[in-house]
């Protein structure tokens, strides 16, 4: 039952639904991973690692909120469920104890590279159907391939 009704063709709202459902899916899993590691990381550079893992945790949050009511504004039901979450995540899981800083560094920039190559192809299958849905897309990703970037200039 949908209680809102979609300016998309039943087709154009399956694609967009999906990749703003998979868009969710990564931003509330990478917003875990992110503040598992925060919780745990040791090391020499664990200051300024531990601040940096809260800025994608905040970005992760914003963005998946914007995601969920865009999903809810053209009448998909957003799953943040963690049992949906464990289920269809793409992000290697976050061993457990203690995260040397430079492993926490290369955890998200994997985890990072992953949701920016989904968030890519989503950017690509909302196009054409629901550019307002590619625009947040867009957006969201830009944010995620500037901490890419830090991390990744953090590990060089």
């Amino acid at each position: 039952m949908s209680v809102v009704k979609s300016p998309l063709s039943e087709a154009d709202l399956k694609s967009v639904g999906g990749a703003l459902q998979g868009a969710l899916v990564d931003l509330v899993d990478l917003s875990l991973v992110a503040k598992q590691v925060h919780w745990n990381v040791v090391g020499p550079r664990f200051r300024s690692v531990h601040l940096q893992l809260d800025e994608v945790v905040d970005t992760a949050r914003q963005h998946s909120d914007t995601v969920a009511e865009r999903a809810s504004a053209l009448g998909v039901n957003p799953d943040g469920r963690s049992g949906t979450i464990a289920r269809t995540t793409a992000i290697a899981s976050v061993p457990e104890g203690w995260v040397k800083d430079v492993d926490a560094v290369r955890t998200l920039v994997d985890a990072l590279g992953v949701v920016i190559g989904r968030m890519r192809e989503r950017i690509e299958v909302t196009g054409e159907p629901d550019p307002v849905s590619q625009d947040i897309l867009i957006t969201l990703t830009a944010d995620l391939e500037k901490h890419a970037w830090m991390f990744q200039a953090e590990s060089a």
